[in-house]
């Protein structure tokens, strides 16, 4: 079921009506007139986050009957996207093939809460605890976790503070900061290097409100290194990237000591060139008691 937020200004009736009482509302509601339409099998509700606040989450189940011997996924959005963009075609595509998909939106994006009284969205810890809080409360065992363009950086800080185990207990009493849940494997598509360096202003837009404050984006990067073969990681890119350019991808694999996946003739935004991305993406199985694997295979749309 959806869960509805309102948040009013209450005003109490006083002698004088210079004063006036004003509850702080704890979020600013979405902006959207009307929520992109959904395609059959989607369903959209409001995970509430530890905060308070309300993330938008668009979730299409497989229908297969051997879904429980796959991951499921999850999707982060890059910039000037939400939940919505993997709606199209990658959820339909991956619940077609046996997995769970939940594609979300971060706060001050899609339908989403905005913070209210915050000069941004959140630091690139409190989003990667978001996602955490979500993985641990709706995703049923430890997913794969797809992160494009500058939001690959909360999937990297993810797994950064990720645990050796499933579950999680926060570490701090606001729930801020904890570590995360176990994934069985990440997918960073045209994602932003653990450095951030020189696309840090690029973060500013994207958003009805930024995402990160820039002046304390430094402090976490680079992202935490992690050992080597702790985690399947694919680190993909495109020829065509104008944004994130093969210098930075090259950073990223080298960074998790893996082969890149440079995709041909294809833009920044590979979310629209869905064909040749999801052929690239071969092996997301799970078989019992066996470890997952990511593997990529390159070939031309049938």
């Amino acid at each position: 079921m959806a869960m509805t937020f309102t948040c009013t200004s209450v005003r109490h009736s006083l002698p004088n009506p210079t004063h006036k009482m004003t509850k702080t509302p704890l979020a600013v509601l979405g902006k959207s007139p009307l929520p992109p339409q959904l395609r059959e099998g989607q369903t959209r509700h409001f995970h509430r986050l530890l905060s308070g606040l309300a993330m938008e989450a668009i979730v299409q189940k497989s229908l297969s009957s051997d879904s429980s011997l796959k991951p499921p996924l999850v999707f982060v959005h890059g910039s000037f996207h939400a939940a919505w963009c993997w709606a199209e075609h990658w959820l339909p595509f991956f619940s077609g093939k046996g997995f769970d998909c939940h594609a979300i939106s971060l706060l001050g994006q899609g339908e989403s809460n905005v913070p209210a009284g915050a000069n941004a969205a959140g630091s690139l810890e409190t989003h990667a605890s978001d996602v955490a809080d979500y993985v641990q409360k709706q995703v049923r065992s430890p997913p794969v976790l797809f992160g494009h363009s500058f939001r690959g950086l909360i999937v990297q800080s993810y797994i950064s503070s990720m645990s050796g185990q499933q579950m999680f207990r926060p570490s701090h009493s606001s729930g801020s900061m904890f570590t995360h849940p176990t994934l069985s494997g990440a997918v960073l598509i045209c994602s932003a290097p653990p450095s951030g360096n020189r696309y840090q202003e690029l973060m500013k837009n994207g958003s009805r409100i930024p995402l990160f404050d820039l002046r304390k984006l430094n402090a976490p990067l680079p992202v935490a290194s992690i050992p080597r073969d702790s985690i399947e990681i694919l680190v993909m890119g495109a020829s065509d990237d104008f944004i994130v350019d093969a210098e930075g991808h090259r950073e990223t694999a080298e960074f998790y000591g893996v082969q890149p996946v440079c995709l041909e003739g294809v833009a920044h935004d590979m979310i629209e060139h869905h064909k040749k991305a999801l052929l690239c993406i071969k092996g997301l199985e799970k078989a019992p008691q066996c470890k997952p694997y990511l593997s990529c295979t390159c070939a031309s749309p049938q």
